[in-house]
């Protein structure tokens, strides 16, 4: 079983730049990312990136709730995924795609408060 993984390089320049003016740690970021991949519609099958960037270990992606994240990563694709497909790969074509989303919102938003309250859907712009 593979417990590491290698996001692309533009998503840890996204974390990066995001983590600077926030100071908010990878191991929060990700899992943004992952959110807003999941509620964007269309399967993830199809996205590719390098590995070149951040090494993130699979318990500080995902913690004790890693069997919730698969489950919602399964009901995004319609369809049982192994253990295999789930980790790297699923994990990290959502984290990935996700990071693009997430440095939209963010920037739409201007900063962390207002990114904040338009995540929960409570800003004037979600």
């Amino acid at each position: 079983m593979i417990f590491k993984l290698k996001t692309s390089q533009k998503t840890q320049q996204i974390f990066a730049e995001i983590g600077k003016s926030t100071s908010l740690k990878p191991y929060t970021l990700v899992k943004h990312a992952i959110a807003w991949s999941l509620k964007e519609q269309g399967k993830i099958t199809s996205f590719s990136s390098d590995n070149e960037g951040l090494e993130l270990n699979r318990q500080t992606i995902t913690g004790e709730y890693d069997d919730y994240f698969k489950v919602l990563i399964e009901q995004a694709e319609g369809r049982h995924l192994s253990n295999e497909e789930y980790f790297p790969k699923y994990i990290k074509a959502h984290i990935d795609r996700g990071a693009i989303l997430l440095e939209s919102r963010y920037k739409h938003a201007g900063d962390l408060d207002k990114y904040v309250l338009e995540a929960l859907g409570v800003g004037d712009t979600v």
